[in-house]
């Protein structure tokens, strides 16, 4: 991996640093809360938001069986043109992750916004194009966009490629989320924020609440559909109020930032496990 840092719309703080103010003191900064999909070459970071959204652009491609390239295509698309950022505003009348403009047809204003409708619009014109899963990324891309600058696509491929792996299953464990902010939600109101997430970008009630008001199950069919479930649960961690998620043997928690073996694994059945989720409990009084 190239090692590249995005951090879109936030302020690179080192790990650790601390400042000496004029009044002595001694400043801390906050650790800003990131991202990481891991490689045997190093590792590829975005922010949370980044995370949630590349999340759902995988997640629209894997509900449309689109074969793992649409999906690598359609990162690298965001990345050269938002940083996966899902912006007001940009070039002319461009919106969004894909920065689609209204005036050449891509939809509404408010539809283009919709990150579940703006990657659902990108793969329906990309599977359009002849040839595209034989095209390298930039001119997959560049068929569907029609950029000024069509070469900038394939500088994004690397990256692309690893964050898809993770996300659609086929690297587990690769995506982890350190986060440092208060939790978004808690309780029944993060439990509530998960289902209604999840149902909109997997299309379905497949998640169940579990006894209690934090916890959540999640079926699978197997270990690919179990990793991206994870590792789709991961990055919505912080906008939600997921506290810890659980496939198999491997567990990630908000307090380790990353995925850690636990027990002795899933016993063997004929049944693939589920993914297990738990979110913050209620704000304890006093």
């Amino acid at each position: 991996m190239r090692g590249r840092l995005v951090l879109a719309g936030a302020v690179a703080v080192a790990t650790g640093l601390t400042i000496a103010a004029c009044s002595g003191k001694t400043y801390h900064p906050p650790l800003l809360s990131t991202c990481q999909v891991h490689t045997s070459d190093g590792k590829f970071e975005l922010n949370p938001d980044q995370t949630a959204n590349a999340a759902t652009i995988s997640a629209v491609g894997v509900r449309r069986r689109l074969p793992d390239r649409a999906i690598v295509v359609a990162l690298a698309t965001a990345l050269q043109e938002s940083k996966l950022t899902n912006l007001e505003s940009g070039d002319r009348d461009s919106i969004g992750l894909f920065q689609q403009r209204p005036s050449q047809g891509w939809g509404e204003p408010k539809q283009l916004k919709d990150p579940r409708y703006a990657a659902g619009a990108f793969y329906d014109h990309l599977v359009t194009v002849p040839g595209w899963q034989d095209m390298t990324v930039t001119q997959a891309a560049q068929a569907v966009q029609r950029s000024a600058a069509p070469d900038e696509y394939q500088k994004w491929a690397p990256e692309a490629e690893t964050v898809a792996n993770a996300l659609v299953g086929s690297a587990g464990g690769a995506l982890s989320c350190s986060l440092h902010d208060a939790p978004a939600k808690r309780g029944s109101a993060a439990r509530d924020a998960v289902v209604a997430a999840m149902r909109l970008d997997w299309g379905s009630s497949l998640i169940t609440r579990t006894s209690g008001s934090t916890g959540l199950t999640v079926p699978t069919d197997g270990q690919r559909s179990g990793w991206q479930f994870a590792h789709w649960l991961v990055a919505y961690a912080s906008q939600t109020g997921i506290e810890q998620v659980q496939y198999g043997s491997k567990r990630w928690t908000v307090d380790s930032g990353e995925w850690k073996s636990v027990g002795a694994g899933q016993a063997a059945s004929d049944t693939p496990p589920p993914v297990q989720v738990q979110v913050y409990g209620p704000k304890k009084k006093g």
